[in-house]
């Protein structure tokens, strides 16, 4: 933003700086544009990675496995007991989550590492 002129007489003042109106064509905005086009920021990519059907899946896989924790458990039950025995359900649930979610994305990198294999053995050949 440009300051405004002052009024003061002195030299020791700040002088404004003439500013053109002319842009040249290869500004850095003109640049910062074209790369938002493309979607090369890191919130996009990021919405691209969650928008992935393998994170869809994990977190299915995620989801069901929490709940199938907590119905194994079970709520029922009397008293004061009962918060204590919720909150050990839904730290189990959390760690059956985690457990499923390792699984899986164990069983997809030992399927991309058989696919590599055999398409670097049917390179050779």
């Amino acid at each position: 933003m440009a300051r405004k002129a002052t009024t003061k007489k002195s030299g020791a003042g700040v002088k404004p700086k003439k500013v053109s109106a002319k842009k040249s064509g290869g500004s850095r905005s003109g640049k910062r544009r074209t790369g938002a086009k493309r979607g090369s920021s890191k919130g996009d990519a990021f919405i691209g990675l969650l928008q992935s059907p393998l994170v869809a899946e994990l977190v299915a896989v995620a989801a069901t496995a929490a709940l199938a924790s907590l119905a194994e458990r079970g709520f029922a039950g009397s008293g004061g007991e009962k918060g204590k025995r919720a909150g050990k359900a839904v730290k189990d649930a959390g760690k059956a989550a985690a457990a499923a979610v390792g699984r899986r994305l164990s069983s997809e990198l030992d399927e991309i590492k058989k696919a590599a294999k055999s398409a670097k053995g049917g390179a050779k050949t």
